[in-house]
C-alpha cells in the first residue's frame, strides 16, 4: 500500500512540474471581444447588429458551434451567411468575431476522401489528419507567373481528344440541357487520369445525394478514387455551403498545383452555384439585375476560374485544369449564366439532346464546340486526321438536314452522307471505355481515308476493334511513338493504312464466309 502511495505521489509531482513549466511566463491579461446580437434569422441568413470593426468575409461564431461568413457589412447591421443548420438559433443570441477568414484543410491526407466544403469527412473513415489549412478565397496567379498550355489532358474520348482537345491548365466548359451526359464526360476524364499522375478533385454543388453517391461508387469501382478528392455540398444543405464549395475545392487543388503537380478539377455544376448565390443575395437585400442575379455574378465565377492555370517552371510548373459544368434550358446557350461562363473559359463542349435521343454518346455537337487553347497542346499525330474529319463531319451535317426534303440524291451526295454516318458511328463511345491515344489516331486515320465506307453501320464497331488489335499486335513501335508525342510521318501513315485495310478486309471476308 505504501508503494502504491509513493507511485501516486511521484505521478502528482511530475504533473505539477509539467504544469509549472507550461504556466511559467504566462501572465493574465485582458483582450477585447467584439460581440453582436442576432436581429433576425431565416433561410440560411442571419442579420446581426453590433460587431464593431467586423471585416468582409470574416468568420462569425454563433452559439452551439455554428459559424457564418460576413457577406454584407453595413453601418447598422451585418448580413451573415450561415454554414450549417440553424437549429435553435433565435433573435437576441450573442455572436462573436473570430478575426479569421474561412479556411479548409489541404494536403495528401485528403486523397481518397469525401468531405464537405469545410473539410469535414462524410465517408465514415475517421477525421482528416491534415497539417495545413488554406483560405478558401485566394488570389489567382498573376500573369507573369503563368506559362503557355503545352501538355494535353487526354480524356480517352475520341470526339473530345481529336476535335475539342483540352490542355493541362485550360478551362474547358461543359454545357448542355439536363440528362445529356455532361457529368459522364467529366467522370470519364477523371477515370482516364488513373495512371497519369494527375490529381483529380470533383466538386458536387447542389446535386441530389443519390447522384453524388453514384459518382463516388463509379470512381471506386474503376479504381480512380485513390487519386481523387470529392467535395460535396448536396442540395439539401444550406445555400451558404453551396456558395463556398467550389472555392474550397479549388484551394485543396491549388495545394498540389503549387507542389508542381498536375491537377484536374470538375465543378458540377456552376448553374446551381449561381442560383444559390442569387438566393443569398436576394435574402441580403442586394439589388437584383438580369434574371434577378446580383451585379457581381460574373465576378464570382471569374475569380474562381482564373485560379486555374499552368505555372511557370520557377513557380513549380504545376497546372490546374478546370472543367466547369453548366446546365442550359431548352438548348439556350445564350442565357445569362452560360454566356458569362463561355466568355470566361477557353472553350466549350456542347452536348445536344437531339444527338442524345438518337443514341449518339457522347452527344457532343462538334459545330458548337470549340477549344481555344488545347489545339496547341494536342498530340501531333492528331493533325494528320483532325482537319479532314471536322470538315467531313460539318459537310455531312448540312447535307443530312437538306436530304430530308428530297428523295433524289446524286452519287456524290450519297457517298458524302454514307461517309458522314460512319464518322458519327466511330465517334460514338460508351461510358467508362476510354481509348488510348495511339488507338484513337489509328482508327480516325482509317476513317478519314475511307476504309470504313464499305463497312455496314452495324459492323463499324467490329472494324474499329480490328484496327485497334492490328496496331497493338503488328505496330506496337508506331503506337509508342504516337504516345510519346512524335510526329506521324507519311511513311508511318501509309503503313498504318495498309495494315488497317488488310484488317478490315479480313473482317469482311470472315463475315462473308459465315
Amino acid at each position: 500500500m505504501n508503494v502504491e502511495l509513493m507511485d501516486l505521489y511521484s505521478v502528482l509531482d511530475e504533473t505539477a512540474s509539467v504544469l509549472e513549466k507550461a504556466l511559467n511566463g504566462c501572465r493574465p491579461g485582458l483582450r477585447t471581444l467584439k460581440v453582436g446580437r442576432v436581429r433576425s434569422v431565416g433561410n440560411g441568413i442571419a442579420l446581426v447588429e453590433g460587431l464593431p470593426g467586423v471585416k468582409a468575409e470574416e468568420i462569425i461564431r454563433f452559439p452551439e458551434g455554428l459559424e457564418g461568413v460576413a457577406l454584407n457589412v453595413e453601418p447598422t447591421e451585418v448580413g451573415i451567411v450561415l454554414l450549417g443548420e440553424v437549429g435553435d438559433l433565435k433573435a437576441g443570441a450573442e455572436v462573436f468575431c473570430t478575426g479569421r477568414v474561412l479556411d479548409v484543410p489541404v494536403g495528401e491526407a485528403l486523397l481518397g476522401r469525401v468531405v464537405d466544403p469545410l473539410g469535414r469527412p462524410l465517408d465514415n473513415q475517421g477525421p482528416v489528419h491534415s497539417v495545413e489549412r488554406r483560405p478558401v478565397e485566394r488570389k489567382a496567379p498573376p500573369i507573369m507567373a503563368r506559362a503557355p498550355v503545352t501538355v494535353p489532358l487526354q480524356t480517352g474520348l475520341k470526339v473530345v481528344d481529336a476535335l475539342v482537345p483540352i490542355g493541362r491548365g485550360q478551362r474547358q466548359l461543359i454545357l448542355g440541357d439536363r440528362q445529356t451526359g455532361k457529368t459522364a464526360i467529366a467522370l470519364d476524364t477523371v477515370i482516364n487520369q488513373k495512371d497519369t499522375g494527375v490529381i483529380c478533385v470533383y466538386c458536387g454543388i447542389g446535386q441530389r445525394g443519390t447522384a453524388v453517391a453514384q459518382v463516388i461508387a463509379e470512381l471506386r469501382d474503376k479504381g480512380a478514387m485513390d487519386h481523387c478528392i470529392v467535395v460535396v455540398a448536396p442540395g439539401e444543405v444550406q445555400a451558404g455551403l453551396h456558395y463556398v464549395a467550389p472555392y474550397a475545392a479549388t484551394s485543396m487543388a491549388e495545394y498540389f498545383m503549387e507542389k508542381g503537380r498536375d491537377v484536374l478539377i470538375v465543378y458540377d455544376n456552376l448553374t446551381n452555384h449561381a442560383r444559390s448565390y442569387r438566393e443569398l443575395s436576394l435574402l441580403l437585400r442586394r439589388p437584383p439585375g438580369r434574371e434577378a442575379y446580383p451585379g457581381d455574378i460574373f465576378y464570382i465565377h471569374a475569380r474562381l476560374l482564373e485560379r486555374s492555370t499552368h505555372l511557370k517552371t520557377d513557380k513549380g510548373a504545376g497546372s490546374l485544369t478546370a472543367l466547369p459544368i453548366v446546365e442550359t434550358e431548352a438548348q439556350n446557350i445564350a442565357a445569362y449564366i452560360p454566356t458569362n461562363l463561355i466568355s470566361i473559359t477557353d472553350g466549350q463542349i456542347y452536348l445536344t439532346p437531339g444527338l442524345f435521343q438518337k443514341g449518339v454518346f457522347p452527344a457532343v455537337d462538334v459545330g458548337k464546340s470549340v477549344s481555344r487553347v488545347g489545339g496547341r497542346a494536342q498530340v501531333p499525330a492528331y493533325r494528320a486526321v483532325v482537319g479532314d474529319l471536322r470538315l467531313a463531319y460539318s459537310r455531312f451535317q448540312e447535307l443530312e438536314a437538306f436530304s430530308r426534303f428530297g428523295s433524289r440524291l446524286d452519287e456524290r451526295t450519297r457517298k458524302t452522307l454514307a461517309h458522314g454516318y460512319r464518322v458519327r458511328e466511330v465517334l460514338k463511345q460508351p461510358q467508362f471505355d476510354p481509348m488510348p491515344v495511339a488507338h484513337q489516331v489509328a482508327v480516325l486515320l482509317a476513317l478519314t481515308h475511307g476504309l470504313f465506307d464499305d463497312v455496314p453501320l452495324e459492323k463499324i464497331s467490329a472494324a474499329e476493334e480490328a484496327v485497334r488489335r492490328m496496331l497493338h499486335e503488328q505496330l506496337p513501335e508506331v503506337g509508342r511513338r504516337i504516345e510519346a508525342r512524335e510526329n506521324l510521318g507519311d511513311e508511318e501513315q501509309a503503313l498504318i493504312l495498309s495494315k488497317a485495310k488488310d484488317a478490315v478486309q479480313t473482317l469482311e471476308k470472315n463475315d462473308g464466309s459465315r
